[in-house]
């Protein structure tokens, strides 16, 4: 396999995901700095992911009009302007508009980025091309604090955002020299329609859920903005659903690997969206912990994530996506219930075995349960598949949060405004619990379920493997050919026509 292009996409992607959580313990820092409150600040969190909410759908679209590579070197020079305007900001205005902005780049970054990677990586190295992406989504949202935190405390909170810049310049000429241009077909007219109403929706429910769980307006408005979006929801699928090409095709739905890795992983995301919400809270206000300290701990989780990079193939290859996809969900669980169970009395050593463990079970659910998204359907589909799932995990990152963060005020409102121990405690056992149900769609799969891309070979028959004949990896179906995907076959760039 080529480790170029998914290692110049990690890295992109590794800047996004950072620069998401970075900023949360320099808030204060930077409240103080633009004459604001920090709660108030929150908006500007707020901002940043309404946005990505909003254009995630039309990402697709974009990667098939211009060029995926135009569009993702484009994303990065729009994130790297928006990160240079918050970095000069001097009010909460200016703040929210640049992290705005930095939302609109990081919307078509992490989506194209795994087009990219699909289009331009056969069906049996899947597995390991997704394993490069995976590490970014699960090891920047744990770098961030502590380096948010080191930067603010020693430097200036300023340089979170600048040393995206540096970073930014050499992303976009490593991937304008080493990027294919990749042959697509021309995509026709935008559904405008479709644009607007899967907006509205995605982001009024990103922005509800973010609002109601962690109150920077009143609690009425993040309520009323969610009904807002489920309605927008509703209208989209009646309006997707009369049309020839909408902007995000519900009809990808049918087919049931599909349903079954965005269905399993947005519930598993629930439970590790919350875990960079809760940990470093608990560790700061239960066990006493400064934001450094805390943050250096819930970066131990990172070396799990990392280290299975280097097993994910080999271990579907043994057990199959049914069967990894299960254990991962379940495990993952248990290590995050786990949790529940630690005091300030519990060893480090102890905290950071929980951590590492879990970090290996979620970057081994996220590497395989990506790669499946992509096994049953054609090349054509991809754009669909990538944008449909970037906005699932939005907003199941926004649901888990919510979940957390509504668990936490309730405690909160019978404890006197006081957080105890016992309030996060049974915040992860909720979350865990969640978590574990991402096992039941994964299970309701046939033992060769995406075999043509894990390699898992049921009792040495080749036939049930999806490697040979092709044919049987990819029966026709409502939403793909009976043809084998593009990725499968050599892939032409223009640059060797």
């Amino acid at each position: 396999m080529n480790r170029t292009i998914p290692l110049i996409l990690a890295v992109a992607l590794f800047m996004e995901q950072m620069d998401s959580t970075v900023i949360g313990t320099s808030l204060p820092a930077i409240a103080a700095d633009i004459d604001t409150s920090p709660i108030a600040l929150k908006l500007a969190l707020t901002a940043y992911l309404v946005s990505i909410a909003i254009f995630i759908p039309l990402s697709a679209w974009m990667a098939d009009r211009f060029g995926a590579k135009r569009v993702f070197c484009a994303a990065i020079g729009v994130f790297m302007i928006g990160s240079i305007a918050c970095a000069f900001a001097n009010s909460l205005e200016a703040f929210v508009v640049s992290r705005f902005l930095q939302g609109m780049g990081g919307s078509m970054m992490t989506p194209v980025a795994r087009l990219v990677l699909v289009r331009t990586t056969a069906k049996s190295e899947l597995v390991s091309a997704m394993a490069w992406l995976t590490i970014p989504a699960l090891v920047g949202p744990l770098v961030g604090p502590p380096v948010g935190g080191f930067i603010t405390t020693y430097i200036s909170w300023h340089w979170i955002f600048l040393i995206n810049v540096p970073i930014g310049l050499a992303g976009i000429a490593a991937a304008w020299i080493h990027l294919p241009e990749i042959d697509v077909n021309a995509p026709g007219t935008i559904d405008f329609k479709g644009f607007v109403l899967a907006g509205l929706a995605a982001s009024g429910v990103v922005f509800g859920l973010s609002v109601v769980s962690l109150p920077a307006l009143p609690p009425l408005v993040g309520l009323a903005t969610l009904v807002v979006g489920l309605a927008a929801g509703a209208l989209y699928l009646v309006h997707a659903r009369r049309i020839a090409n909408p902007i995000l095709d519900p009809a990808l739905f049918a087919n049931p690997i599909f349903r079954a890795a965005i269905s399993g992983s947005s519930l598993f995301r629930i439970g590790a969206g919350a875990i960079p919400f809760l940990l470093p809270l608990m560790f700061q206000l239960g066990f006493g912990m400064t934001p450094f300290q805390s943050g250096l701990l819930t970066f131990t989780g990172a070396f799990g994530a990392i280290g299975m990079k280097f097993m994910a193939r080999s271990t579907l290859q043994r057990g199959g996506f049914r069967t990894v996809l299960v254990m991962a969900a379940v495990g993952g669980a248990v290590f995050i219930a786990a949790i529940a169970l630690f005091t300030p009395q519990t060893p480090v050593w102890a905290i950071i075995a929980v951590l590492v463990a879990g970090g290996v079970l979620r970057s081994l659910f996220f590497t395989s349960a990506n790669a499946l998204v992509f096994a049953d359907l054609d090349d054509s589909q991809a754009g669909q598949a990538t944008a449909i799932a970037a906005v699932s995990q939005q907003i199941s990152i926004a649901l888990g949060v919510a979940i957390a963060g509504a668990i936490l005020e309730a405690f909160a409102h019978f404890a006197a405004g006081t957080l105890e121990l016992a309030a996060f405690s049974t915040a992860f056992v909720i979350v865990a619990l969640i978590t574990a149900i991402a096992a039941l769609p994964f299970a309701a799969l046939s033992a060769d379920a995406g075999n043509a891309v894990s390699g898992h070979r049921i009792g040495g028959d080749n036939s049930r493997t999806g490697v040979t004949p092709l044919a049987a990896a990819y029966p026709a179906s409502p939403t793909s050919s009976s043809a084998p995907p593009s990725s499968e076959r050599p892939l032409k760039s223009r640059a060797s026509k």
